[in-house]
């Protein structure tokens, strides 16, 4: 395996590049935005982990950006002033690809952007790498292949692009991040390096987008989220378990988003009949750290749910027109795991870890398509076996490695 794996959203950054005079690549620390922007030929790097390119930024920013040359600004969420520099700039001579930001927050959610660069941006988030992506393949899931094709071609789909089997239990302590999952090999290293990479997110990200008053609380509710993995959210209970109050957990709650580090999967809603739940299930940016912070050894289903949603996440980040990914509960209890919202349709999701699926695991696919009629597509059953079948004449199971 080479070195230096493709990445997914390397083609959508060179069509952003193509079009729009500043690209933003956002994504938690350490997914791989420096390798990825690195790569970009002819342009000057300036990172402001750099602490003197960090105080020109913060003191002389016109300065910093002075030339004709394309630049790269590595980590620009440290000098947030600096995007005013970068939107006079544009506005004097709009080039395409004249900058490349990347940042460890979104800039779009940061209170202290106050330049939104609108008309202006295109922005791009890269996520823990996919299966796929380590497999050396530089792409997430099948979702295109079979929102393309017709729903009973689907197992011909999964056959022409099948992979080798994964231990899901193994992908999920690795996880995404490119140096742990790509190089470390041993479980003894990776808990180091998840222990260095909470340390430096607690002590300085943390701290750079907002003053949080307890290191520790903190802390606790992160390992309580984690082991709440495909549950709803519900910050009165979170704020009973960790000891802070409510408001505070929900502002918490919104800088581990801000970071890329909680997920908060939106329900799924039309007008109908029935009431849905509304609050979002609560999710992880890479089940490997979220193992080491809830303390687990183990992996649960969750963490395989996870591994699916972090899949479509990704995927749905370096699409055009970028689908929706939610999931559907109603108060009568009937649930889907995860539903695609897209332009070919509503895709149903499952994810099971038996090694067989039976048609009892299809009920929840059953309800969504008894209420979203044939505005829905076939559903899919993801198990951890090898079989691919037809549950029903509307539900199909194939083993998750086989599309992901």
């Amino acid at each position: 395996m080479n070195d230096v794996l493709d990445r997914l959203l390397a083609p959508v950054l060179d069509r952003a590049l193509r079009s729009a005079p500043v690209v933003v690549v956002s994504g938690a620390r350490q997914t791989g935005k420096s390798t990825l922007v690195e790569a970009l030929t002819g342009r000057r790097y300036v990172t402001l982990d750099d602490l003197d390119d960090l105080d020109r930024a913060q003191r002389e920013p016109e300065a910093l950006l002075r030339g004709s040359e394309p630049i790269t600004i590595d980590e620009v969420q440290r000098a947030p002033k600096l995007l005013h520099a970068i939107k006079r700039a544009v506005d004097r001579r709009r080039t395409p690809g004249r900058f490349v930001l990347t940042g460890s927050a979104d800039l779009r959610l940061m209170k202290a952007v106050s330049e939104s660069l609108a008309g202006r941006v295109v922005h791009l988030g890269l996520r823990p790498m996919t299966r796929r992506e380590l497999l050396g393949a530089g792409r997430a899931g099948l979702w295109s292949e079979l929102l393309a094709a017709r729903d009973d071609d689907w197992p011909d789909v999964l056959a022409a692009h099948s992979t080798a089997r994964t231990d899901w239990r193994r992908l999920a302590r690795a996880g995404g991040y490119p140096t742990v999952a790509h190089a470390l090999g041993d479980d003894g290293a990776r808990t180091q390096w998840f222990a260095g990479y909470t340390q430096t997110y607690l002590e300085r990200d943390l701290r750079e987008l907002s003053a949080v008053a307890s290191i520790v609380a903190f802390r606790r509710l992160m390992r309580a989220v984690c082991l709440r993995l495909g549950n709803l959210v519900n910050q009165t209970e979170l704020g009973r378990d960790v000891g802070l109050p409510q408001p505070t957990i929900r502002r918490h709650l919104g800088l581990l988003e801000l970071s890329y580090q909680h997920v908060a999967l939106p329900a799924y809603a039309v007008n109908r009949t029935k009431r849905l739940i509304k609050s979002p299930k609560s999710y992880w940016g890479d089940t490997g750290l979220a193992m080491f912070l809830a303390g687990e050894t183990d992996p649960r289903g969750a963490h395989l749910e996870n591994i699916v949603l972090n899949d479509l996440l990704a995927w749905a980040g370096a699409q055009v027109d970028p689908p929706t990914i939610q999931y559907w509960r109603t108060a009568a209890g009937d649930e889907v795991d995860f539903i695609v919202e897209s332009q070919q349709g509503l895709l149903p999701i499952e994810v099971k870890t038996s090694t067989r699926a039976r048609i009892d695991d299809a009920r929840g696919l059953a309800a969504f398509h008894a209420e979203h009629g044939r505005r829905s597509r076939a559903g899919l059953l993801l198990h951890d076996g090898s079989k691919v079948e037809w549950l029903t004449d509307r539900v199909l199971a194939a083993p998750w490695w086989m599309v992901i």
